[in-house]
């Protein structure tokens, strides 16, 4: 078992900005010069989701946005850097196959959505899918055990494998957690390089991250029976939404945490929430999308919302 740094093996060159969530995750070397080391998944304006084993905070990091082919400057991507880390607090780097693989980057500012860049639809909490839901993972990984980076975004097929089957004792085993999903098995995988990358899984035509890119077998990237193994992305929504949430003030009940994560709901002038405050108080909160817009910005990570509606 590896964790994977940078590869998608087999597969093929995906169309550009076919997958617009995707990110390249880049550490800074001799002054000026990034290295892209894993990729993400834009989940939020201003947040990153990817890979535990990917953060390394003595290193200077930025996220590229909008790219395809990481070596040429197409004029679509964005550059931010990244200005904080939240690792999921029960990782442990010495001990991969205990799960938890998982870490939101907070940008220094808000990335800019267009036609080259969309946010990742994530799945709802404790969503399972079936086996053989199609899949695809994506990345400018290595092309080739001990090859060398992609130039352009790839993507390569992986039909998900179920916990029943991965967890069997010729498959991983006990390795693999139920806080894990596992996709491939055969010719396509991911490698090192795609370590915090998406894993794209249909689900009613609609592509949604269902995983991150986590590790590979140490026998190699496309090992039969060993598929790349991805963290759940449905098991840590709850403690996504507690990293990433926004602090409602109301009177009488301060600290009390206001989680406004669905972004389609912004996309309207506003947005309703059943909010139940600390007490048990039950609240009907309006917020109009500037001030959601507000609520997200990374100036603002603490924001007096006014309440317009209270149902006691």
């Amino acid at each position: 078992m590896e964790a994977l740094q940078d590869k998608v093996v087999g597969g093929s060159e995906a169309q550009p900005h076919a997958w617009p969530w995707q990110v390249s995750l880049q550490y800074r070397f001799l002054y000026f010069w990034y290295f892209h080391a894993c990729g993400g998944s834009l989940v939020r304006r201003g947040w990153v989701m990817t890979a535990a084993h990917c953060v390394d905070t003595t290193k200077t990091w930025r996220v590229v946005l909008g790219d395809h082919n990481i070596y040429v400057s197409e004029g679509t991507e964005q550059a931010i850097a990244v200005s904080n880390f939240y690792v999921h607090p029960n990782w442990n780097p010495n001990s991969l196959a205990n799960g938890y693989d998982i870490a939101l980057l907070r940008l220094s500012f808000d990335a800019t959505l267009n036609s080259y860049v969309q946010l990742a639809s994530l799945p709802p909490f404790g969503q399972i899918l079936p086996n053989n839901n199609p899949c695809y993972v994506t990345g400018w990984g290595y092309t080739q055990s001990g090859g060398q980076l992609s130039a352009s975004l790839k993507q390569a097929y992986l039909p998900l494998v179920d916990y029943s089957t991965c967890s069997r004792s010729d498959w991983w085993g006990s390795t693999v957690k139920t806080t894990m999903v596992c996709a491939g098995g055969g010719s396509d995988s991911a490698c090192q390089g795609d370590s915090g990358g998406p894993l794209n899984c249909q689900v009613n035509g609609r592509y949604y991250v269902h995983g991150v890119t986590s590790f590979v077998s140490a026998l190699g990237c496309n090992t039969l029976r060993k598929p790349t193994v991805f963290t759940r992305v449905s098991a840590y929504t709850t403690w996504m939404e507690g990293v990433s949430t926004c602090r409602l003030l109301l009177a009488n009940h301060r600290e009390s945490l206001f989680a406004r994560t669905n972004e389609n709901c912004l996309s309207q002038n506003k947005c309703s929430f059943r909010f139940v405050a600390v007490g048990g108080t039950v609240f009907l909160v309006s917020v109009y999308q500037a001030e959601g817009l507000w609520c997200d910005s990374p100036s603002s990570p603490t924001t007096l919302i006014k309440v317009l509606t209270l149902n006691g």
